[in-house]
């Protein structure tokens, strides 16, 4: 008999990821989204051919999500606000929809006896650790977004302890791809600068550039879930970062890789320094690589001219903001206060 998985944020870059991962392989597919982050596009062909039993809901929505959960097997808890920048402006609706909506997931895990919880953080939770980040590093995270992260994962730990939740952590590291959403100002930067550079304008680069980053390929992370999924392995508690350790590249260079596939040379603005940003975030995948032969197989340069291409097909937009600011500063990006996207 097929196993059920629910994953919430299903239409967004990862949930999409994994509907299309499972329904290849034949499990039943449930899940849920409210569309701030995802792209209604990237479930099209499931709803259309019943391959996922989808609702509209927030997973804040206690009630409802309990519901729906129901039956299923595994949990993949994909949904978030993931605006790290944003959240130094707009903590509170960034924080509660990370710790509240993780711990309304859990709960409706607990109700509803699911075998696994697969929690899904960010590398914000190592802050500005001295890079490449593992697994054994402490969580010390330097905005509200990392810090929600981590107090998310705290609760899990403590839910874990106090009712035996099963679950284990994945820790993706910038994730891009065809499938992301390109007309959010606050994030995702390659699929951001790709936008512009087709709308003919400017790269936006805050600070000198010099910032390093390293980018997954959304496919060579589908293949190490099903890789943890499908393992025998008792995997509580554990933490994986997933994703290449190996392409780090700063800003700047990516800017021009980026105009490079867009067959433009591009041109460049520079703006303030963003507050709370870590100077360099790549982390290290050995851990996975070494415990269950995960290798990533995509470059950085091919999944660029992949996005450029779906993006080209789709259609180049201008930018929506569809979350306000709860505050501003001195500090605050001018890009969003004056919304120069």
């Amino acid at each position: 008999m097929a196993k059920t998985v629910y994953i919430t944020g299903a239409a967004g870059l990862l949930g999409s990821e994994l509907v299309r991962l499972f329904c290849f392989h034949d499990w039943n597919v449930k899940g849920c989204d409210t569309f701030i982050g995802g792209l209604e596009s990237n479930l099209n062909l499931f709803r259309t051919k019943n391959k996922i039993d989808f609702k509209e809901i927030d997973i804040l929505d206690y009630k409802s999500l309990k519901d729906h959960i129901a039956g299923s097997d595994i949990v993949f808890h994909c949904a978030a606000l993931p605006y790290e920048g944003l959240s130094v402006f707009s903590p509170k609706i960034v924080v509660e929809n990370i710790v509240g909506g993780t711990v309304s997931v859990a709960s409706a895990c607990l109700a509803n006896n699911v075998k696994t919880l697969v929690n899904f953080s960010s590398m914000a939770r190592y802050g500005a650790q001295e890079p490449p980040f593992n697994e054994t590093m402490e969580r010390k995270p330097e905005d509200p977004y990392g810090l929600a992260k981590a107090q998310a994962e705290e609760h899990l730990e403590l839910l874990n302890k106090l009712h035996g939740l099963s679950y284990f952590t994945v820790v993706p590291h910038n994730v891009i791809g065809v499938g992301q959403r390109y007309m959010d100002p606050y994030r995702n930067v390659v699929a951001i600068m790709i936008n512009r550079t087709l709308l003919k304008k400017p790269i936006i680069i805050y600070g000198d550039g010099e910032q390093k980053r390293s980018f997954s390929n959304i496919k060579d992370c589908s293949d190490a879930i099903w890789n943890l999924v499908n393992s025998e392995r008792d995997l509580t508690g554990e933490v994986f970062n997933i994703g290449p350790d190996d392409n780090e590249t700063t800003i700047k260079d990516l800017a021009y890789k980026v105009g490079h596939h867009c067959g433009i040379y591009p041109k460049i603005e520079y703006f303030p320094d963003r507050p709370a940003e870590v100077k360099n975030a790549w982390c290290s995948s050995e851990k996975i690589k070494s415990q269950f032969n995960y290798n990533t197989t995509r470059t950085l340069d091919d999944t660029i001219a992949e996005m450029v291409a779906w993006i080209g097909d789709r259609g180049a937009e201008e930018f929506n903001y569809a979350l306000d600011l709860e505050f501003t500063t001195e500090s605050t990006p001018k890009t969003w206060v004056e919304r120069l996207m």
